[in-house]
């Protein structure tokens, strides 16, 4: 029987379980323990030892002292390494890979992925709904603006080791008001006049809810003061909802 998927618990972290599965993953797509070496000594500035020649027990040995010392980023950019040198060496074992760390991180209530050989932000499921579809929905409606301003918040929140929260939450708003303006045909107004002028174009009290959401982002997205800065939280939920409110906007206009 296959294990439920786990609430989200890891994110700016990399615990020991985790180090080691990530090993474990590696070896079944014969990734060799030397390989990783090089990788791992990369990034800790230090050299292989000499003196181990043979991959197991050796270098395996050698290579998991070295994944517990390195920062908890870095774990994931060796994610990262792995997949691109199977993808460009071992084609097949690519997506084997890919699906069983995604696996792991969802099992284990991880809150990363692994899409397209990058290590992205992973958040509860309404919140890879609504931001998947409104980057289709913008896709199929020829909107690259607002798709690009969706991918950038989602690659804001992923930054490591800090995600770049003011600049998610502002990515998100403007892919909001590109998609807005678009509807419309009022390219000039910012999101915040566009709701005066269409007060019809959210169903009551959710309108007012709209407004509220830009003056949040406004003031901790645009006009940033010390001393308040967003949360992670606040950020995807700003993320999550704007998408919901474009995929909503999308949907009205039939595109």
């Amino acid at each position: 029987m296959d294990l439920p998927d786990a609430d989200i618990a890891i994110r700016q972290d990399a615990p020991a379980w985790l180090r080691r599965m990530v090993l474990s993953i590696a070896y079944e797509e014969d990734v060799r323990p030397s390989t990783l070496r090089t990788t791992l000594c990369a990034q800790l500035m230090e050299t292989p030892d000499a003196e181990n020649w043979s991959e197991f027990p050796n270098v395996e040995r050698e290579v998991q002292g070295l994944i517990e010392r390195v920062p908890w980023f870095f774990v994931y950019d060796l994610i990262e390494v792995i997949h691109e040198r199977l993808r460009q060496y071992e084609t097949s074992r690519a997506p084997a890979f890919a699906e069983k760390i995604n696996r792991m991180f969802r099992k284990k209530g991880v809150g990363w992925q692994l899409v397209d050989g990058s290590i992205q932000v992973r958040g509860p499921e309404i919140f890879e709904h609504s931001l998947g579809t409104a980057v289709e929905l913008a896709v199929a409606s020829s909107r690259g603006v607002a798709r690009k301003e969706l991918h950038e918040a989602l690659r804001d929140l992923s930054r490591r080791p800090e995600p770049e929260l003011t600049g998610a939450i502002q990515h998100a708003m403007a892919a909001l008001e590109c998609v807005a303006r678009d509807i419309t045909g009022q390219s000039n107004l910012t999101l915040g006049d566009w709701l005066k002028r269409n007060q019809q174009a959210f169903p009551a009290p959710v309108g007012v809810a709209v407004e509220k959401l830009w003056g949040y982002a406004s003031e901790y997205g645009r006009h940033v003061r010390e001393g308040r800065s967003p949360t992670f939280e606040e950020a995807e939920m700003v993320v999550g909802v704007a998408g919901s409110l474009a995929v909503y906007l999308l949907r009205k206009s039939s595109y």
